[in-house]
């Protein structure tokens, strides 16, 4: 049997981004896949441009990375008590895609932030944002990677043992979906 296709997905844009660190560091635990990193630079929603131009390529190159995906993370920053904004457009510009590359995907979601809740609001928002796409959303481990910047070292792994043998359990629950037959 192939390796199963893992997508990564930060809700981030900065190259190093601890919410970057954070899906990678998921995709080391997952174990073997064809990892791709979702790329969420794209314009913001305009109904108006989407009617005189259609669905840019960027959003459909994004929406059929999710449909070839045997299951996928989602890691988000907290960024005034919720996802970030461009995870939002994603999300939003995808639904207007063909058909609902979500439905019944694996997904885990995850967050790392500053603060002392390491982005549990963002994720919980975020939860319910995948909601109407009907992903099979794993219901934990939650993992709420708090004071993010301190917790990677020079390699951009995980320091804690606790953060990495969440992570761990977490990857190890999408694994099992992403391979059943």
């Amino acid at each position: 049997m192939a390796d199963p296709v893992l997508l990564i997905i930060s809700g981030s844009l900065r190259k190093e981004a601890t919410n970057r660190k954070l899906a990678r560091e998921a995709a080391r635990l997952f174990g073997p896949a064809e990892v791709i990193e979702g790329e969420l630079n794209l314009p913001l929603y305009d109904g108006d441009a989407e009617e005189a131009d259609g669905i840019p390529a960027a959003v459909q190159t994004l929406a059929d990375q999710i449909a070839r995906a045997d299951a996928v993370v989602i890691s988000t920053p907290e960024y005034n008590k919720g996802p970030s904004g461009v995870l939002k457009n994603a999300l939003d510009w995808v639904s207007r895609t063909e058909g609902n590359p979500w439905a019944g995907k694996p997904v885990a979601v995850m967050s790392a932030a500053a603060g002392r809740a390491g982005g549990e609001r963002a994720q919980m928002i975020l939860r319910g944002f995948m909601v109407p796409f009907r992903a099979n959303v794993l219901p934990g481990p939650e993992v709420h990677l708090a004071g993010s910047s301190k917790e990677f070292d020079e390699t951009a792994t995980l320091t804690s043992d606790l953060y990495t043998k969440t992570l761990a359990d977490l990857m190890t629950q999408l694994r099992a979906l992403a391979t059943r037959s």
